[in-house]
């Protein structure tokens, strides 16, 4: 008969608390119940392990028992055997190796058909049964969703509302100004349904924004480029420049150079969760050269050139 791994299987360490235990437990549970995934044979059978390996692990006589067996069949191991040869006799219960079915346990779910490796341990214990559904009543959160949100910059920017599906259904959500690629927010209530009458699961949504060709976010910084003659380089003026938030007018001093950056004080990307408040606006100055000169202004060039030679 093979021995089954009960701490394995429920991922705690032989040292492992009841409360580890019982923590684990519930999180296996949760994860493989027939409930949250239907017609699964596999999830199933996970479920049917994590159930009978808890009734044994928290069970301190039981426990107790499994871990002498476990250190016995260790050292069958080391010593060279298999298997098939191992005595189970010391350890079998009422029902021997491979005796009925160990079917009676009601747990928080139901009843639960243990394995014959249970049976043959474990049946002749309290009289045959397992404490008569000690743990009928527990209850489950309801198990949490994610799903990701595909934005550009300028929705980021703006915020609003948006619609997604999740887990075949639809959910209208509002975007507060200012998400940041990466980040994570938590709907309450909006996951799984909650089991035996305990509160629902969570919805994470992770946003992601998309690069944007023309606008650089750091943190709630923007950076952008600005076109500028080069003669208002030279002469100084005024220049448009688009924004996120709309067209701004800039003063262009004069002998501006070329990348020469310039700071707009809370004109950049909103702070999220913070109405009203803005990070800065830096635009990069990048001269534009004018093309298809004329025979007048080439002479007028050569005529510059000469003065500052």
């Amino acid at each position: 008969m093979e021995y089954k791994d009960y701490y394995k299987i429920l991922e705690v360490s032989k040292t492992a608390t009841k409360d580890e235990i019982r923590k684990s437990y519930k999180k296996l549970a949760r994860k493989y119940h027939p409930d949250v995934n239907p017609n699964n044979k596999e999830a199933e059978e996970k479920f049917k392990a994590v159930s009978e390996a808890y009734e044994v692990l928290s069970d301190e006589e039981k426990r107790k028992k499994y871990d002498q067996l476990g250190a016995d069949w260790k050292r069958y191991e080391q010593a060279g055997g298999g298997p098939g040869g191992f005595d189970w006799s010391q350890y079998a219960g009422a029902g021997g190796p491979g005796g009925g079915r160990y079917t009676h346990f009601e747990g928080d779910f139901g009843g639960t058909d243990f394995s014959d490796f249970f049976s043959s341990i474990f049946g002749g214990m309290g009289g045959g049964q397992a404490r008569g559904g000690r743990r009928s009543s527990m209850a489950f959160k309801g198990q949490d969703f994610t799903a990701e949100l595909q934005m550009p910059l300028e929705e980021a920017y703006r915020g609003g509302s948006k619609t997604l599906t999740v887990n075949g259904r639809n959910l209208r959500i509002n975007i507060k100004p200012g998400v940041a690629d990466g980040q994570t927010i938590r709907l309450k209530g909006q996951g799984g349904p909650g089991m035996n009458g305990a509160e629902n699961g969570d919805l994470y949504i992770t946003f992601r924004i998309a690069p944007d060709p023309k606008y650089t976010r750091k943190g709630n910084d923007l950076y952008v480029d600005a076109p500028v003659s080069v003669y208002k380089a030279a002469l100084g003026g005024e220049e448009v420049v688009d924004t996120l938030g709309g067209k701004i007018r800039i003063k262009i001093q004069p002998e501006t150079q070329n990348g020469k950056m310039l700071r707009l004080k809370g004109k950049g990307f909103p702070v999220y969760n913070h109405p009203g408040q803005h990070g800065d606006l830096y635009i990069k100055t990048v001269l534009h050269l004018p093309e298809k000169l004329t025979d007048k202004e080439k002479e007028l060039f050569r005529q510059l050139a000469e003065l500052r030679a």
